[in-house]
């Protein structure tokens, strides 16, 4: 699955190796010349050993010919080994280099032709099927815990693409299934690759509240269509990032409080209160729009099979005690209570 994009290197939806093409390019070329030194002086030292069938002298310049002729292909038999130590090298340690020279040179080419190219295929064709997905910027603990939840809620994995710079977070959304991008989410390309303007979701999470705020703007500029989820740390926080374009703001610190402090009223309410935020809990809650055949009807008639909590109507909720919710109307979003199946 998915990778990355470090400076130099092709952004590709899928994991990137550890080491870039440049160092892999860089380690090739020195093997080379290291084993051609090796040949040149052992030749040099055997010298004795080679025949100049042209003048009968082997100098220093044609050690260097003989060794570069005889390790890319099987000579010209201008110059030839006529001892029997110097027929041995070229036999045994030779013709495996020229072996090994063949290899290094065909893991070149597949690094920068085929394994490019093939990314680039295997690129546009996870491009190609990114449509309503979910694109998780960050993947800290928050956002685990998130990515956890959407597979539980039935998301499919391959349709969540995470955004993350580090390999080892990056690894642990893939063992998911998930697609996952090593990058920057604040820069406009990434974005751009995996397709933002079609997500039916963003959740962002960077760990620093100024990062996720800037990710946000960018996502807000690409896709201005597309909902927002985004958690900040800090109170201060909440306000410049619903207007950077976030349909929702999540203070998990905040929440945490809250949570601590029902304990006040009873032991088992923070305990409810995480399982209706858990699909694993025995009730969940659900938000949805109003089936045509519901409306003229009123909350609780509606909710046989659950409990209705409140209704929001253009904008503005209404708690289930409220005379509103006694007539719905075409457009209102329930929000109700419903036991988890089975």
């Amino acid at each position: 699955m998915p990778a990355a994009k470090e400076s130099g290197d092709l952004l590709v939806l899928r994991r990137k190796a550890r080491d870039s093409g440049w160092f892999g390019l860089a380690w090739r070329i020195a093997a080379v010349i290291g084993l051609v030194s090796f040949l040149v002086a052992v030749h040099w030292l055997e010298r004795e050993g080679l025949k100049d069938n042209l003048d009968g002298h082997v100098s220093f310049l044609d050690v260097i010919y003989f060794t570069m002729i005889s390790a890319t292909t099987t000579g010209y038999g201008d110059i030839v080994p006529v001892t029997q130590n110097t027929r041995m090298f070229d036999a045994l340690v030779v013709t495996p280099v020229r072996i090994f020279f063949l290899l290094i040179f065909v893991g070149t080419a597949y690094m920068f032709v085929a394994r490019r190219s093939w990314e680039k295929f295997i690129m546009k064709r996870i491009q190609r099927s990114l449509q309503d997905h979910i694109v998780i910027a960050g993947y800290g603990t928050k956002n685990r815990r998130a990515v956890q939840e959407l597979i539980d809620l039935g998301a499919d994995p391959q349709n969540i693409v995470v955004i993350d710079p580090n390999e080892e977070r990056l690894a642990r959304a893939q063992e998911l299934g998930c697609t996952v991008l090593k990058a920057d989410a604040t820069r406009d390309e990434t974005l751009k690759a995996v397709h933002v303007e079609r997500a039916q979701l963003v959740i962002i999470s960077a760990g620093r509240d100024d990062t996720s705020i800037l990710i946000c703007l960018t996502v807000r500029h690409l896709a201005p269509k597309v909902r927002i989820s985004i958690a900040v740390n800090e109170e201060d926080n909440e306000a410049p990032a619903r207007r950077a374009g976030a349909d929702v703001v999540v203070n998990p610190l905040d929440f945490a409080g809250l949570l601590l402090a029902t304990t006040h009223g009873g032991q088992h309410i923070a305990d409810y209160l995480g399982d209706l935020a858990s699909m694993k809990g025995k009730v969940r809650m659900i938000e949805r729009e109003v089936q045509p055949e519901e409306i003229g009807k009123s909350l609780k008639d509606i909710c046989s099979d659950g409990l209705g909590l409140r209704i929001i109507r253009e904008g503005t909720a209404y708690g289930f005690w409220r005379p509103q919710v006694a007539e719905l109307q075409p457009g209102d979003i329930v929000m109700e209570i419903r036991p988890t199946a089975g």
